[in-house]
């Protein structure tokens, strides 16, 4: 059996800084500046720069992720929102990266990530849990990764996550997530310069066991914002390319 390391310490600390300094010298000089961000389904994305590769919430292809390929890449760290099917399969990661699955500051590779618990669901927490949301600083830009956010946005959770470069935010709806208005509103609290929205319907979705909506009822509602599909299921940010002013929304291709 892979002996995999997992990281069960924490305390958050709203002073906490979300620097980063370093990279490895076997990745290209430019990933020091930006960060590569990977779609692999659902709420699954890898995030590579700095000389260190993300994963987040690798799932169990079944219900909404069931034709998704089983998020296998290389990884040295992950990151896991919840112990739930669609987006804490830790038995899917390949190799022996590190696996953070509580909230918590941690600094990992010159890197601070920080872990912000909020409810799984919309009755507090009482059905589906506690939701980690990640946020951390990778190649110059600061990422926040909303996992299975399904509550509104608090004062205090305001002032740990900050106003993040790159939002990853389902819209899909459901019972353990933001439906599209909801979604919405989370981004006028926030205001990030770029959103990438997740945790949607594809047809990849079992059509019998899925409850979430497809990502253009979301859309809809973000007409007045910069809209872009990607014919990829890939992105390269720098910090040079985030907007001064206003919110870009950019949509993936999974493949």
């Amino acid at each position: 059996m892979k002996r995999r390391q997992l990281i069960h310490y924490g305390g958050i600390s709203i002073l906490t800084a979300l620097g980063l300094t370093g990279a490895k010298t076997t990745l290209a000089q430019s990933s020091r500046t930006s960060v590569t961000i990977t779609y692999l389904g659902h709420t699954c994305f890898l995030f590579a720069g700095n000389g260190l590769r993300v994963l987040v919430n690798p799932f169990r292809p079944i219900g909404c992720t069931a034709k998704y390929p089983s998020p296998k890449v290389p990884a040295d760290l992950v990151l896991i929102s919840s112990f739930l099917l669609d987006e804490g399969a830790v038995e899917e990661v390949a190799g022996n990266p590190r696996i953070i699955t509580k909230s918590g500051d941690y600094k990992i590779k010159n890197i601070r990530f920080q872990g912000i618990t909020t409810p799984h669901d919309k009755e507090g927490g009482r059905r589906f849990g506690n939701n980690i949301v990640w946020g951390w600083n990778q190649g110059g830009v600061r990422i926040l990764h909303l996992g299975g956010a399904a509550a509104p946005i608090g004062v205090e959770e305001k002032i740990l996550m900050g106003r993040p470069d790159v939002l990853l935010i389902p819209v899909g709806g459901g019972a353990k997530s933001y439906n599209p208005q909801e979604a919405k509103q989370a981004i006028d609290v926030l205001n990030p310069r770029v959103v990438i929205p997740t945790q949607y319907r594809t047809s990849a979705a079992d059509e019998n066991a899925c409850d979430l909506v497809g990502v253009d009822e979301f859309l809809k509602l973000a007409s007045g914002m910069g809209i872009k599909r990607l014919n990829t299921n890939k992105i390269s940010i720098r910090p040079s390319d985030l907007p001064a002013e206003g919110t870009l929304i950019r949509v993936l291709r999974y493949s």
